[in-house]
């Protein structure tokens, strides 16, 4: 039976190579398991605490001894979201006893350097970027002077289709766009973009959907028969995560027909969703995921079996003891540590990404970021324009400071000259000092209706010029009284 590949794991080499490669055989006593589902009628909280620890000690096991997980290709770097959900903080993971070498500060070098995360990188590369540097506790905003994720992401804002982020063909990119946007929140746990800006790729996810409930990867809107395709289990789960992340209710139609997309795919027996692949790992815990994400319990009474079995149920029947990773098939006698990471995190009770905990490490932070620039370094910052008409403007801004900040109208100058997407400021009045922007854009000020600004989703003051601006800040634009 084929591995499924999720498009937003992927890297443009030998993904499914790579995927075989994190099968991780185990010792010879490992081997002996039990593929019997926990007794009752649902996963108690022990049985769910203990799963937890011990997925937590397989993950361990996978850091490199230069304290990595992420690395060229398809890695492991989304087992800091999986560590977050389970209340284990990535700067208290390291081998060897040496906390200079914690899986937090190696993902960060990573992020930090140019060449990451390839020479032909695709949106999803910076959104697995930022869910996974969140939960490892390092603002995805603020990862260095040179790296900015969340500008990143919107360098890939479709001007010609609002909403989708990345081709439009490839819906997982909006979808993961989304979950990064709405889940990297600030330090302090504050929504940072504009509830205008999820918005917008709301919509796009509504327009998606199809008619059996579920969501696939690729873009379905505006063609019948698409809408009219089977859904998929996992992209369906991170579908619902993305909605609720946003802000959207599990009572909203979109999610309750999504929740039941996934209820009419459980296998009696296993209590597993049948996917397109049969009943796997990845899939059930991305769709447990989803869940989660809603506030849905999924062994709640829409997610228990007559046979008494729940999607919990399933994972932890996956995994091995002793040991502590999780298989992929049923039949597989080694651990993936790619469906470990994915069971983890849900059975944990987490979404696509989480706050990360609280370091027990003597002396380390619980968040890391760089907060100045470099004089003369250049550093991008996210950029949206809103005048009110319900469309936006989005853009991803390379400033070159002369200081450790810089002004709201020196990012303005530099949009309208070398944003990406372009066209995202194309003037503004005044076009130089340090006065009131009266105008942008052509639009200008009209009575109690005058262009404001905010950054990190903080309250919106007058927009002027001179307002200073730090390394990493998402600056928001809106025309509004």
């Amino acid at each position: 039976m084929p591995r499924r590949v999720h498009p937003v794991f992927r890297h443009a080499r030998t993904a499914r190579r790579r995927l075989v490669a994190l099968a991780v055989p185990l010792s010879a006593g490992a081997l002996l398991f039990s593929t019997a589902a926990p007794a009752g009628a649902t996963s108690t909280a022990a049985q769910i605490t203990a799963s937890k620890n011990a997925g937590v000690g397989y993950l361990k096991t996978l850091q490199a001894a230069d304290g990595s997980y992420a690395g060229s290709g398809l890695s492991n770097e989304w087992a800091f979201s999986a560590f977050a959900a389970a209340g284990t903080a990535a700067v208290d993971v390291y081998p060897g006893g040496d906390p200079a070498k914690n899986a937090r500060t190696a993902y960060r070098n990573l992020l930090a350097t140019a060449a990451w995360p390839s020479t032909a990188p695709v949106v999803t590369d910076y959104e697995r970027g930022a869910l996974n540097a969140y939960a490892a506790g390092i603002d995805p905003a603020r990862v260095g002077t040179g790296r900015n994720l969340l500008a990143d992401i919107a360098s890939y804002w479709q001007t010609a289709s609002p909403g989708y982020f990345g081709p439009p063909a490839n819906f997982n990119g909006t979808v993961f766009a989304l979950l990064a946007l709405a889940g990297s929140r600030t330090q302090a746990g504050a929504q940072r973009v504009p509830q205008a800006l999820l918005d917008a790729s709301v919509s796009v996810v509504r327009a998606n959907e199809h008619t059996d409930g579920g969501w696939n990867y690729s873009q379905a809107a505006g063609n019948p028969g698409q809408l009219a395709a089977t859904s998929d289990i996992d992209m369906t789960g991170a579908a619902l995560a993305s909605l609720c992340s946003a802000g959207v209710p599990a009572t909203d139609p979109a999610v309750v027909a999504g929740k039941n997309f996934l209820k009419g795919k459980l296998v009696n027996t296993t209590g597993a969703f049948n996917a397109m692949f049969g009943a796997n790992t990845d899939s059930n815990g991305w769709a447990v995921s989803g869940l989660n994400a809603c506030g849905i319990n999924p062994q709640g009474t829409d997610f228990t079996t007559t046979a008494h079995k729940t999607p919990v149920d399933f994972l932890i029947a996956q995994q091995f003891s002793p040991g502590g990773g999780f298989r992929y098939l049923p039949t597989d006698t080694s651990p993936s540590a790619y469906s470990s990471i994915d069971a983890i995190r849900a059975v944990a009770g987490g979404g696509f990404t989480a706050a990360p905990p609280t370091p027990v490490t003597a002396g380390a932070p619980t968040w890391v970021a760089t907060t100045d620039f470099s004089s003369g370094a250049t550093s991008k910052l996210a950029l949206v324009v809103d005048n009110g008409s319900g469309t936006l403007k989005v853009c991803s801004v390379p400033v070159t400071a002369t200081g450790t900040t810089t002004t709201l109208g020196t990012v303005l100058d530099a949009a309208a000259t070398s944003a990406t997407p372009s066209g995202c400021v194309t003037s503004v009045t005044p076009p130089s000092g340090t006065g009131t922007v009266t105008a942008l854009n052509g639009t200008a000020d009209s009575g109690s209706t005058t262009w404001k600004s905010s950054t990190d989703g903080g309250p919106p003051t007058t927009a002027s010029r001179a307002t200073t601006v730090h390394l990493g800040d998402t600056l928001y634009l809106h025309y509004t009284s």
